[in-house]
């Protein structure tokens, strides 16, 4: 899908935000527009509005009909491949329904009945209009351009769009189901449905399953507009998951390991994760989304996940110190395993 140009979108922020969007907020716009389009992902299909029977290609047409009813929303996803590893952390999806309460209607591929859910937008990259006055006014302490809403519903979120000339070029669909939350990333400026950053990089045996609580509580988190966009993403995956090296993680987000690490450190920082130096696994705390006894009963969800370990963090841990990485104990002088006896018989069984 060819990206909509540079031009369309600079015509709409005039439109939108008037004389907000002045030759200073161009050229910002520019170089917003082209730092996202050097990072595009290759999509996974087609995605595009449909309103009140009209197709709309882009959201930007959407976006410059002011008057547009937005009570008969229908996200449509074209050309995507069949079932199978292209989908890994996503269910295979035909076209979204959006209803004016919040919820939405998932329509899976072929005959298979809809699914009712609640659905959300979180807003990721985007640009919003500042003239070069009003930036430096926000600089020497006066009134700022009001930060836009990050996370509501579909029709709140084109509202607010259009009212604050906000220009988005990246989202996440939200989607909460009965037994969990899945997330659709969106490429607004190429009109595409990405696939998950997971997917054919990390196994998905690594998954944890968590209850929607847990993922609103996560959104919620990252919707705060606090967190740099690597770090909001890291967090989203250290969630879905028993714990996860920088070495792991890396792949999923461009193979930097020292950034990722960076990102982590700042989660753990927060009181997001927590770190543990033997094994160098960054695990999330789900008492930061939930009360303590849910989040207790969340973490005892699947298997143990000491046993997820990489064989690399064993060694290395290993190696730091003469104890079992898994649990702690001392290992006998002269033993040549990494592993306790006990340890071991649980990972042989397991």
């Amino acid at each position: 899908m060819t990206a909509v140009p540079l031009s369309e979108l600079d015509a709409l922020a005039r439109t939108l935000a008037g004389d907000r969007h002045d030759d200073y907020s161009s050229r910002r716009l520019a170089r917003a527009y082209e730092e996202y389009v050097a990072r595009r992902r290759n999509g996974l299909a087609s995605a595009t509005m449909v309103a009140e029977g009209t197709d709309y290609p882009t959201i930007y047409t959407l976006l410059s009909e002011p008057r547009g009813n937005l009570d008969t929303l229908e996200l449509a996803i074209e050309g995507a491949p069949p079932p199978g590893p292209a989908w890994d952390y996503l269910l295979p999806v035909q076209r979204v329904g959006f209803h004016v309460d919040g919820s939405a209607d998932l329509f899976p591929p072929g005959a298979t009945p809809p699914r009712r859910a609640i659905a959300r937008v979180l807003l990721r990259e985007h640009f919003l209009p500042r003239s070069r006055a009003e930036d430096e006014r926000g600089a020497s302490g006066g009134a700022r351009v009001g930060a836009p809403e990050t996370i509501g519903s579909l029709g709140a979120a084109l509202t607010s769009a259009r009212t604050q000339g906000l220009i988005p070029f990246g989202v996440a669909l939200l989607l909460y189901l009965p037994e969990g939350r899945v997330r659709y990333e969106l490429d607004l400026v190429h009109s595409t449905l990405l696939p998950d950053p997971r997917a054919g990089r990390l196994p998905l045996a690594r998954r944890t399953a968590r209850s929607s609580r847990v993922s609103w509580g996560v959104d919620q988190a990252v919707g705060r507009g606090d967190l740099s966009l690597l770090s909001a993403r890291c967090l989203e995956v250290l969630v879905e998951s028993s714990g996860l090296s920088p070495v792991e993680l890396a792949p999923v987000f461009g193979g930097v390991r020292e950034l990722v690490d960076s990102a982590l450190q700042g989660l753990v920082a927060r009181g997001l994760a927590t770190f543990d130096r033997r094994t160098g696994v960054y695990r999330p705390r789900l008492d930061a989304f939930l009360p303590p006894s849910d989040a207790t009963a969340e973490a005892n969800v699947g298997p143990d996940p000491a046993l997820h370990t990489s064989v690399q963090e064993l060694i290395a841990a290993a190696d730091a110190r003469a104890t079992c990485p898994l649990c702690g104990a001392p290992l006998p002088g002269g033993s040549r395993g990494i592993l306790c006896a006990d340890c071991a018989a649980k990972v042989a069984a397991a």
